[in-house]
């Protein structure tokens, strides 16, 4: 390159790859920190047989050349271990009579606070760990650690306030009870590689508190991030209450699950990997799946729409985490008579989001932690350029090893991939439209219905909007992005995108279910009922009050 010529957008995406001495000291992983451990039964071991390697989404140059970065070695289970995993499991539920699942409330929170208190000195290795497994940058890691603790805090007040309301007795019809939740068994945790900490642990500690035992299974991509946090589980529950078991899902979970001693799937991923988790129970309809799964969450951008607004909304919908997020806006139905000037628009935003490692300061894309997934992105624009389409953006699509700088495409044609499949990526399709039947079609034929955006002005259309939305996903969102928070909100989805509902209480019933203890109300049976809870004969059957 001569002195005076302007790089390229690939030459400059090699070059965002820093060399191993230019990564600054403090945001360095130690690979031997973490090497090899596994929680099982209560114990942190060092596993002795099979390893892979944990390689990095970020590259280092060296010799003129760009390498993954090794960061650790993950155990690979076998079939044994596995096993010895879910007996362990199994042995603290001991059929519901385990001392966890038989612990008063306050006992389990009392726990959970305790693996809290253990959890928080951890944070700067985790934030550390999700920007080296899966390319998060600094700024978005930091805040996935902290709304995991504060998910954890508010989980704590709710079922507080769930066991405050359940500590009354009912009297109907001459019967006396008592309602609570109980816990449902040995639950199996599999986390997604986009959220491996948060999206786990709303699943996982709203099953421990309720009284459930665990097997944690973590995303291939964010293996390492829960090294840190293996001794505060082992420090904070009894033994086998949680297990962490490594390796290669397709061989591992099978075996697992054809054991018939999961009770419960807790899975975030794909639809056709949790059709086919479910089919390897002997008894799938005695497992209870809470899911979340696929979206296709689109966006309707309507003639009155403040564009400003829209297009900051869409960036940020389309390309937080370089859109690898479920809740991301993933396809865009515009105006004919706005079009050129939103796509004007949105491009300029596309172009203007800084590039680089997870640590530079309001980097917005980073390197992408699936090996693959420049190769498949490139893919869904070829396959969209061959039916009609264009990318609109200067330098949309360009990419380097894990770096790919987003792409706006338009116009995308109803038999594209791009239109109906879920690109989980930085490629932004975007459809021109004449009349709103036409996005109403793509809503109402859509495999998924987890969210949809509208952004316009006009109450009486936003009105009748709604009114057509509301049976075909779960959540319209008024001139803003798809997304899950705040954790209080229902966050669930319709068709193939999710099973069970969560949020901050709605988890909790999620793994539990309700329970009564009722008798006919003579004065024998009040007695008797009398004595149990003034004696503390039952932690169940109890009328505590917890601050």
């Amino acid at each position: 390159m001569s002195a005076n010529s302007v790089p390229s957008l690939e030459q400059r995406l090699r070059a965002a790859f820093p060399a191993r001495d230019e990564v600054p000291a403090g945001v360095r992983p130690d690979p031997s920190a973490y090497e090899r451990l596994y929680l099982l039964d209560g114990k942190v071991r060092a596993w002795e047989g099979e390893v892979s390697e944990v390689r990095s989404p970020v590259c280092l140059r060296a010799d003129g050349k760009l390498e993954r970065a090794l960061i650790g070695h993950a155990p690979v289970m076998d079939d044994a271990a596995v096993m010895a995993a879910v007996d362990a499991a199994a042995r603290a539920w001991d059929g519901g009579h385990g001392t966890w699942p038989t612990m008063s409330v306050s006992g389990r929170i009392g726990s959970v606070e305790k693996f809290l208190a253990l959890m928080l000195p951890a944070r700067d290795e985790v934030v550390r760990l999700l920007m080296w497994e899966i390319g998060k940058s600094l700024e978005d890691s930091q805040k996935e650690f902290d709304r995991t603790v504060e998910y954890i805090r508010r989980t704590v007040e709710a079922l507080k306030e769930l066991d405050r309301a359940s500590s009354r007795f009912a009297l109907d019809a001459g019967i006396i009870a008592q309602i609570r939740r109980s816990p449902l068994g040995v639950c199996l945790s599999m986390g997604p590689f986009n959220y491996p900490l948060n999206e786990t642990y709303t699943t996982l500690l709203p099953a421990l508190v309720m009284g459930n035992t665990a097997v944690v299974k973590p995303a291939k991509f964010g293996t390492l991030v829960h090294q840190p946090l293996l001794r505060a589980f082992a420090e904070s529950f009894p033994p086998g209450v949680v297990n962490f078991i490594y390796g290669r899902g397709g061989r591992i979970i099978e075996p697992l699950l054809r054991s018939g001693k999961i009770d419960v799937l807790a899975f975030i991923g794909t639809s056709k990997v949790a059709d086919l988790l479910k089919q390897q129970h002997p008894r799938p309809h005695r497992m209870r799946a809470v899911l979340g799964l696929d979206a296709k969450n689109p966006a309707l951008i309507m003639p009155d729409a403040d564009l400003e607004n829209a297009v900051k909304e869409s960036v940020l919908g389309a390309l937080s985490f370089n859109g690898q997020r479920c809740t991301a806006l993933k396809i865009f139905f515009v105006h004919e008579s706005i079009a050129d000037d939103f796509l004007a628009r949105l491009s300029e935003a596309v172009n203007a989001l800084p590039f680089g490692m997870p640590w530079l300061p309001k980097v917005r894309i980073t390197p992408l932690p699936e090996p693959d997934k420049a190769v498949q992105m490139k893919a869904y624009l070829d396959d969209a350029a061959a039916k009609g389409a264009r990318v609109v953006n200067a330098g949309g699509g360009t990419a380097c090893e894990s770096l790919f700088f987003p792409a706006v495409v338009h116009p995308i044609p109803a038999d594209a991939g791009l239109y109906h499949e879920e690109q989980f990526g930085p490629v932004i399709p975007v459809c021109s439209y004449r009349e709103e039947r036409e996005f109403f079609d793509f809503v109402t034929r859509s495999n998924y219905g987890q969210q949809a955006s509208l952004f316009g002005n006009d109450p009486a259309r936003i009105g009748a909007l709604i009114d057509k939305l509301a049976n075909q996903v779960c959540r319209i969102n008024l001139n803003s992005q798809c997304q899950r928070g705040p954790d209080s909100l229902p966050f669930t989805g319709r068709k193939d995108s999710a099973e069970m509902t969560l949020s901050i209480t709605d988890a909790l019933r999620a793994f539990s279910i309700r329970t009564l203890v009722a008798a006919s109300s003579n004065p024998a049976n009040r007695e008797l009922i009398q004595n149990i809870v003034n004696g503390r004969k039952s932690s169940f059957l109890n009328t505590d009050f917890i601050l």
